[in-house]
């Protein structure tokens, strides 16, 4: 694996700053099966551009989280044009990083990425749940005639048996999207956002406590009043101190041992969207390793 020196790297670290790693993050700015607003393949590199103006001391945790995780960022490099290709591409990525004992976060990119991501996860696990941040649930069998759209990215996961989903935020859906969830209740547990006042999170942290978790987290999960920069946004969504303190109840009851965020699409000028992808990304890594 060839990555990025610390300074052009996530977090824009001193490169005479010595350690060794326990995060490697993955840009991967796939871009094939968007259907409204596009610009996701830029999302990798003004993540990690913004990432440089992140505080690297945390004043909840009372350090600098970078300090005890080691983070490196890969050097970007040519995705297929082909999307069962790149999907491939991802999943011997993460199985290379795996097979090193590290921890994968891939910045994509569109949501369609995380069927391929999670491959070694499912094959190194017997059980593997995925903590799914998404304004839409993506359990359609297909979009627009395309298997492996971003609007299938749940489907496609849980066509391994040995998946199962806790999505927070969703608030669009489709009927047959309804069908297939009463079908299979019993491995998909949604918070959906209209409820959010009435979230049963000691339910979230029975459901969640010793599971080895997946967390894929698509930014239009978020309120599109904070988080407009992407091809699909919704009102009614997840604000960030209430995002927060889902990802704190999962590091402290679940073993995270993995995570992409997707669906980035920058607007020219408005890097604010971008920060927030980007601390979000550093607040992940930091609660997963430091928040037990």
């Amino acid at each position: 694996m060839k990555y990025l020196s610390n300074k052009k790297g996530f977090l824009g670290i001193d490169n005479k700053f010595s350690f060794k790693e326990k995060v490697v993050v993955i840009p991967f700015g796939l871009e094939k099966t968007v259907s409204y607003g596009s610009g996701t393949k830029n999302g990798p590199k003004e993540i990690i551009k913004a990432s440089h103006q992140v505080e690297l001391y945390d004043e909840e945790l009372q350090c600098e989280p970078y300090k005890k995780i080691g983070i490196r960022t890969l050097k970007p490099f040519k995705i297929d044009k082909s999307i069962k290709k790149a999907l491939k591409k991802i999943s011997d990525i993460n199985s290379d990083i795996l097979s090193k004992k590290l921890f994968p976060i891939t910045f994509g990119g569109e949501h369609s990425i995380t069927p391929g991501c999670i491959i070694p996860f499912v094959k190194k696990y017997k059980n593997l749940c995925l903590l799914h941040f998404d304004a839409h649930a993506d359990l359609r069998e297909s979009y627009n005639g395309q298997k492996f759209s971003h609007a299938s990215a749940i489907k496609r996961c849980l066509d391994h048996k040995n998946v199962s989903v806790i999505s927070f935020g969703i608030r669009n859906i489709s009927k047959s999207e309804i069908l297939f969830l009463k079908k299979n209740s019993s491995r998909i547990n949604i918070f959906w956002a209209k409820d959010k006042i009435k979230w049963n999170l000691n339910k979230f942290k029975k459901l969640i406590k010793n599971k080895k978790v997946y967390l894929t987290f698509d930014v239009d999960g978020l309120d599109s009043s904070i988080m407009p920069a992407t091809g699909t946004p919704e009102p009614g969504g997840l604000l960030w101190e209430e995002t927060l303190n889902i990802i704190k109840i999962a590091a402290k009851n679940s073993n995270i041992v993995g995570a992409d965020i997707n669906e980035l699409a920058p607007i020219k000028s408005f890097n604010s969207y971008n920060f927030l992808v980007a601390k979000l990304a550093y607040k992940i890594l930091s609660y997963k390793f430091l928040y037990k």
